[in-house]
This record gives C-alpha cells, structure tokens and sequence, in this order.
C-alpha cells in the first residue's frame, strides 16, 4: 500500500448517549456527555482508551448554553491527549459534517493520524434548571483557543427580526408555503404531501434506540391539526416540527488507515471516507436570496462531494437529508435527484422532528447511525446532508463501507447568486413570494410575515394586518402571489392584500 493509501481516512468508532427524565442536579453536564460518548466511540473500535490517547485531532461542535473557553481542550484533557489541532465551530446544523471533512482532509494530508468530533446538546436540563431555579454548574475553561471553523455570523438581519423572523420555526415555513406554489399544489394537497413522507421518518425513528420520539405516526396523524398537534407556524403544526429540548450526545473517531493498524483496530470496523463538500449562498439572508424553493449552494454541495467520491445519486444506497422541517428534506430531494417516495429511506436516525434535533450536533447522531448501518452492508454507500440556519450553509459527506474504487469526475457547475437589494422601508404596490402565519398558544393566528416584491422590483420584508379574517385567508387559500400595498407603520412594514 502506497504512503497515500496509508494516509486514507477511515471512520473507526461512533458512540451516542440519550439522558431522559433526569433531575438537572443529576444530569451529566455536557463535558460528561461528550467524554462519555467518546469513550464509547473508542470502544466501539475496539481499541480503547489507547486511542483516544493519541489524539491528534479533537473537535467539539458547538454547544448550545456552553461557553468554555476551549472545549476541545477540556475533553482531549479528560483522556489525558494534547492533539495539535483543537477545534470548534459556529453555530450551523451543518457543523458535525464540516468538522468530519476537515479532520479527514487533515488525516489524507499526513497532519494527523487520529482524530475525534463530539458533540451534544442538553437543552432539556437546561430549561428544566432554569424552570426550577436551579443553578448549573457546568465546566468552564480550557487552554489557548480553538480553531473555528465556520463564520460566526447570526441567521437573520436586524430587518427580518423586526417582522418576527428570529427562529426556525419562523422562518423555514416560508420556503415551504414557495415551494407548494411553485409546485401548483393546493395546501390541502400538499399537506397530504407531507404526512405521506415524514410518516416515513417516523418509523425509522421508532426502531432508533437514541430516538427521543420513538413514535411511528401515520400521515394523517402528523398533519391533523388539534390540541396535541397544534398549528405552530403555517403550515406546520408541531409534530413537523424539529424537537431541540432533548439530551443528547455523538461522537465519530476518525483515523488514517495506518493509524487503524498500528491501534490493531480491526478492518471489519473501519467505514471509509470517501469525499466532503461544503457551500454558503453569497445571498447570507433569506430576505436577500433570488428565490425561495430552490437552494443553489445545497446542490453545489451535494453535487461535489458525489463528483469527487465518483458517484451518481442512483449509486448511493443510503440516504439521510437533514430533515429539521419538511422543507428541507423536499428542497434536497430536488436539488440532489431524489424522489420523495424513493425506496431508500431519507434518514437513518429518523430526522430532527422524531429522533432529535440537537441543537448543531445532530449530523453527528446521523454520522453515528449511518456508520453502523454501513458495516452491516459490505460495499455500501451513504450520502449524508448537513444544513445551517436558513438554506444559508450546507455540507456533505460520503462514507463507504469499502475502498474508494470509482475515479472521480468533474463538480458540476452551479451557480450561485449573490443578494438582492431589500428595501428597508417599503411602500407601494407589491406582490407576496413567500410567507408564513404565526400562531399562539391557543390555536388562534397570531401574525403574519410576508416576503415580497415591490413593482419596482426591491424586495420587501412585512407583517400582515392582525385582524383574524386577513391571517384565516392565508391558511386558507394560496397566499404566493397575491398582491396588494405595503406601507411603514410604526418601525414595521405592513402589508395588506387586495
């Protein structure tokens, strides 16, 4: 075997971890839950404490609620390593994949012989800690300072906030309302849509013992509007929503092939890394971006990495597309060539609604699954997808259970195009190209937010009138295309549909 073929990064362990029901008091705090799953990673290998030794390379994908100064050094000290390369990243879904591709590019490149990725999110004992008055004291410090990969750059501009686009939940049921449109569908048509794919989920995630829902639900169960599915945003009601307030933990250890060896970590074990992209829309703002049921960078992302690894996406045999809403498995499916109903599952956890969406580590859980999965199917390939804030940042992985034999073959070309001017105040005639209602806690519409254009041609960001009659016709009938007048009130743009 060539010094290159010596260097070829192999996945050799995944461990995972999933705390319910724990008194915040007794809750592992999250060094503890990272340290605990990599211990269960270096088991998984077979190889032990002696691998997590030598570390060269160790990760932490950002934690929500934990800021220590340098978490990957807290964690590589728990094992007593001191790798070189120290590592953390933004705040971005896609995170567990951009940190995976860059400890394995360090590995084929000779800078590094063992590398680890952890990550977790302990949003459950966080709020139940807050709810309770109760104090955490979790650990902090660290030496010296990570690496960071990624930008550190908030999801939404100042503009967006202020008509009520601050979270996922806000803002992910925009594309989804552009999307049917642009489909011809009817909300009651597409809504069918929905339950029929994400029911599918649902029983993947039922036979995932790191599920925190491990439910099956039918289609209609999961679009069926009531008091346990009420409507969070339309048109999602909650059960197509990613649940973040879990427990839970992942970690991936990856090797150079020579570095497997020497640990006397056995092949049947080893799943190789085969290829990794990842792309960001110059349009960082939803508001800025050219269309909303479309994602240039994902494809561009998706696309690479299958080029490189020497696959088509008829050539994969699994699949998981980060799934924290629906929207986000419909928009990979069209940009990657992946039918909706395809045989191949979409997941191998059971997506962020059902098995857990942890905060950025979730890709991580999904690396886990799909490891296993792999060993069990000599010759497989997995595609894995990987999404932060708004179809802002994508990555992607491709992981075999055998050698890379393919050659690679030319990235497509794709293009990506950069922001659009959005007028800060709006006013004039205008035409809606995507939008969302909020609702409350009692089931009543709250607010509507609009994204539009003027007929001059800027784009505009706006709420609707509050009145319940205007906030009902848009549940009610197709939104996308309407027009009407928008105008400044009181800091806000408001638009009011003819």
């Amino acid at each position: 075997m060539s010094e290159r073929d010596e260097r070829t990064p192999v996945v050799v362990g995944v461990g995972q971890l999933i705390q319910r029901d724990v008194d915040p008091r007794e809750a592992l705090d999250p060094l503890s839950m990272l340290a605990e799953t990599a211990r269960r990673a270096a088991a998984d290998a077979g190889a032990g404490d002696a691998l997590l030794q030598a570390l060269d390379a160790c990760g932490v994908v950002e934690v929500m609620g934990w800021k220590p100064q340098n978490g990957a050094d807290l964690l590589a000290e728990t094992f007593g390593a001191q790798p070189r390369h120290q590592l953390a990243t933004a705040t971005g879904g896609e995170s567990g994949l951009v940190m995976l591709n860059h400890v394995a590019e360090l590995i084929a490149a000779g800078d590094a012989g063992v590398g680890l990725i952890a990550g977790c999110n302990n949003l459950a004992t966080l709020l139940g800690a807050r709810k309770a008055k109760q104090p955490l004291d979790w650990p902090s410090g660290g030496r010296g300072e990570p690496t960071m990969l990624g930008r550190t750059r908030w999801g939404t501009s100042e503009r967006e906030q202020a008509h009520g686009l601050r979270l996922p939940l806000q803002a992910y049921p925009l594309y989804e309302n552009a999307l049917r449109a642009h489909r011809g569908r009817t909300p009651e048509e597409h809504q069918r849509c929905l339950g029929r794919m994400m029911s599918r989920f649902t029983e993947v995630a039922a036979k995932n013992p790191y599920a925190w829902f491990p439910t099956v639900r039918s289609p209609e169960e999961l679009v069926t509007v009531d008091e346990t599915n009420r409507l969070i945003a339309w048109p999602y009601p909650k059960y197509l929503n990613a649940v973040m307030t879990t427990d839970q933990a992942a970690a991936v250890l990856v090797t150079s092939v020579a570095a497997a060896r020497r640990l006397g970590i056995p092949e049947e074990r080893w799943v190789w890394w085969h290829a990794g992209a990842d792309r960001e829309e110059p349009a960082w703002f939803m508001s800025e971006r050219a269309a909303f049921h479309t994602s240039p960078a994902l494809r561009a992302a998706g696309l690479s990495a299958l080029a490189r690894a020497g696959l088509g996406i008829g050539d994969v045999d699994l699949i998981d597309l980060y799934s924290c809403f629906p929207v986000a498995v419909e928009m990979a499916c069209a940009e990657l060539g992946i039918a909706e109903d395809d045989p191949r599952d979409l997941t191998v956890t059971g997506g962020l609604p059902y098995a857990g969406g942890p905060g950025n580590a979730y890709t991580l859980a999904s690396l886990a699954a799909m490891v296993e999965r792999l060993r069990e199917r000599p010759g497989a390939s997995g595609l894995l997808t990987g999404l932060g804030w708004y179809f802002t940042k994508h990555a992607t992985t491709v992981l075999a259970s055998a050698p890379l034999t393919r050659p690679a073959f030319d990235v497509p070309d794709v293009a990506l195009a950069g922001p659009l001017p959005v007028a800060e105040t709006a006013e004039g005639a205008g035409r809606i190209e995507a939008y969302t209602v909020l609702f409350g806690r009692d089931g009543e519409p709250s607010q509507g937010v609009v994204i539009g254009r003027l007929e001059r041609g800027e784009r505009f960001v706006a709420n609707t009138p509050e009145d319940t009659a205007t906030l009902r016709a848009l549940v009610e009938s197709e939104g996308v295309g309407r027009s009407g007048l928008v105008a400044p009130v009181d800091g806000r743009n408001v638009f009011t549909p003819r």
